[in-house]
């Protein structure tokens, strides 16, 4: 891993949590009657199933896209990559219990295998 790289993965993940605590705010916001904890435990599913793996899935075009628009995509790539392997993974007789677990790691540690593997 080259030192730039690393740079930008620990700069710009700094900026995903500062979205977080903002989703969160605005997440709590809107529904002032549920717990802080409740609120937080949704907030933090879902950057765990869509932000997370989406982000690591974009770094291979860190070059082309920037931190925005690889944000964005990665959502909504993210939960149709979820949503597919989920199917597949419950085909194959995957009990669902362990795809909120498997998927997000799985889907990180592909994007982190293929932006280390491309040529620079």
């Amino acid at each position: 891993m080259n030192k730039e790289t690393f740079n930008m993965i620990k700069k710009e993940l700094m900026h995903v949590g500062i979205l977080f605590i903002v989703f969160f705010i605005i997440f709590k916001l809107i529904y002032y009657k549920d717990s802080f904890l409740t609120s937080l435990r949704v907030v933090a599913s879902l950057f765990w199933m869509f932000v997370l793996p989406g982000y690591f899935v974009m770094l291979y075009w860190k070059e082309q896209l920037g931190f925005t628009e690889r944000f964005a995509i990665g959502i909504a790539i993210s939960a149709a990559l979820v949503g597919i392997f989920s199917y597949y993974l419950g085909l194959m007789g995957l009990n669902i219990k362990y795809h909120y677990i498997l998927l997000p790691v799985a889907l990180v540690m592909i994007g982190i295998f293929f932006n280390f593997s491309k040529k620079n």
